[in-house]
């Protein structure tokens, strides 16, 4: 008479499944790297001087570079969670999926650090 209807403590729960907490994390970020993307645009559209040294001093200036760092962290995060749900999403034998999200997290800091150093280095 009870009917099989994946419904309950027994369903078959597959995905990534993160909710609010990516969904936020997704949003939050894309508007830091907007918010950049227009104070970037407003100094180069105000600047009087397209030269090296003019793109060198601007981001020679600390709260830039802080602005920078923040920036692509977000970035990095941003691409974190959008490439793990797809691992998770559409990657079902374990072991792959496990390699891939390591790869994947790897490839992310190695970024984070280059970005530490390139910034840091003007």
């Amino acid at each position: 008479m009870a009917k099989d209807t994946n419904i309950g403590p027994k369903r078959l729960v597959v995905g990534a499944h993160y909710g609010l907490k990516d969904w936020l994390a997704q949003r939050v970020t894309a508007v830091v790297m907007a918010l950049y993307t227009l104070v970037l645009l407003g100094t180069v559209f105000t600047s009087s001087s397209y030269t090296y040294e003019a793109w060198a001093g601007l981001f020679a200036r600390q709260w830039f570079k802080l602005f920078s760092v923040v920036t692509f962290f977000a970035l990095f995060y941003h691409a974190w969670v959008g490439v793990r749900d797809i691992w998770m999403d559409y990657v079902k034998s374990v072991g792959l999926r496990l390699f891939l999200q390591i790869a994947t997290i790897l490839w992310l800091v190695g970024c984070a650090a280059w970005v530490v150093q390139i910034l840091w280095s003007v």
